[in-house]
């Protein structure tokens, strides 16, 4: 077989930007602008459920709430509905805390067949892990930050 001369290559790859078909970056942003804020509220709906009829003050809702949204995640994901819906929001779906619950809750199955502790308690951290790691070493940083500032 013979080697393509970089005339060859050069033409090749300029045959390739022609026929791929643009990415609707347009589309695609103001979509997930959309599913995200729609994701964010439901998530103010279901707090205000909480402090309307769970007794709840508002300072208290938000943890309950974020469990609620985490657990129809996670059921939506087990299901195969959260990533039909993930492939067409985008970004928008993954954002928001159920974006992080469908990557434990997929991970967690893929892994279910090794079994629950090298299986899914081994690498359902393994995609989330560093977005935990980062999550906490920012909030360490940003509280070092404030602390210096209000004690400068």
């Amino acid at each position: 077989m013979p080697i393509a001369t970089p005339e060859e290559r050069a033409r090749y790859q300029a045959l390739v930007r022609r026929l791929t078909p643009g990415r609707p970056v347009v589309r695609n942003t103001a979509r997930a602008f959309v599913v995200g804020g729609l994701i964010c509220e439901l998530g103010q709906v279901i707090q205000v459920l909480f402090v309307r009829y769970g007794g709840f003050k508002p300072t208290e809702a938000g943890n309950p709430t974020v469990a609620v949204l985490i657990l129809l995640a996670a059921i939506f994901t087990a299901i195969g509905v959260y990533d039909r819906f993930a492939q067409w929001a985008g970004a928008g779906s993954a954002v928001p805390v159920t974006g992080f619950s469908n990557t434990m809750t997929s991970a967690a199955m893929e892994h279910r067949s090794e079994g629950f502790v090298a299986g899914i308690g081994g690498n359902m951290f393994k995609v989330s892990g560093p977005v935990i790691v980062y999550g906490v070493v920012s909030a360490f940083f940003i509280a070092l930050i404030r602390y210096v500032v209000e004690h400068l």
